[in-house]
């Protein structure tokens, strides 16, 4: 009986060396997976500084999380009463009706440049006149999407992000300061912006354009204020004198949302 007894618990003990490694005991608790955020393709990291980039992680969390960013397809935005866009992130498919009468719309892929446009009421079929309508949207969703997706941006292609330091937002919030350069990237890479992200929540207050790296005094200075949270992501589109409206972050569209036909 004893030798049996022996001979069970070899058994088990050589079962239990046999674990793969990676399998556990269900009765051990493990730490919880962090959802990564990593750079885009392009991103200058080693030029930029480990706090910065600490920072922008802290943004993308506090906004919603890559994993909510990355999972979320379809946006809405009304851009200053100027315009509409409708952006699919998957495709890089893009509507933009041009206000207030909606005489010009274009529909178009961001990634090819190939599209529609639309003004008052007849197609354009001529090529060089569409080519031209095309890259002027495309010029449009640049600069309007940014206005509104720029803290999550703060990674990507082409950008440079420099810690500047503490400083005290117009609203008088304590913020840490982040600097933006861009090298062969959008229409303008030779524009700066600084970026004031609160301590406390970790969201962008306030940023600063600059036309030029080498420009001493910005363009202008906005508050980003009144966050929002759109099926899991916070948004905001208060810049005080100038409004972001009608911002939706859409569950599901047709193909046909992007075709003027």
């Amino acid at each position: 009986m004893r030798i049996a007894y022996l001979l069970s618990l070899l058994i088990l003990a050589g079962l239990s060396a046999c674990t793969p490694s990676g399998e556990t005991d269900d009765t051990l608790t493990t730490a919880p997976q962090v959802y990564p955020n990593p750079a885009a393709p392009g991103f200058n990291a080693g030029a930029s500084d480990e706090k910065a980039i600490a920072i922008a992680d802290s943004v993308m969390e506090a906004m919603g999380g890559r994993r909510t960013w990355d999972q979320s397809r379809y946006f809405h935005w009304n851009f200053f009463n100027r315009r509409t866009l409708l952006w699919d992130k998957k495709t890089g498919n893009v509507r933009i009706t041009m206000l207030p009468d909606s005489s010009t719309v274009m529909a178009f892929n961001l990634n090819t440049g190939e599209g529609q446009a639309r003004v008052d009421g007849a197609l354009i079929t001529e090529p060089d006149s569409l080519k031209n309508l095309l890259q002027q949207g495309k010029s449009i969703w640049i600069n309007d999407a940014y206005w509104v997706f720029m803290p999550f941006k703060l990674k990507d292609s082409g950008v440079t992000l420099k810690y500047q330091g503490v400083d005290t937002t117009q609203a008088g919030k304590v913020a840490d300061v982040l600097q933006l350069t861009f090298e062969e990237v959008g229409d303008t890479p030779q524009n700066k912006y600084l970026v004031w992200v609160d301590q406390d929540e970790h969201l962008v207050r306030q940023w600063a354009y600059f036309r030029d790296a080498a420009d001493e005094a910005p363009g202008f200075v906005v508050p980003w204020q009144n966050y929002q949270e759109y099926n899991g992501l916070k948004l905001s589109g208060d810049r005080v004198e100038r409004k972001i409206t009608g911002i939706e972050v859409l569950g599901n569209l047709p193909d046909e949302a992007f075709r003027l036909e």
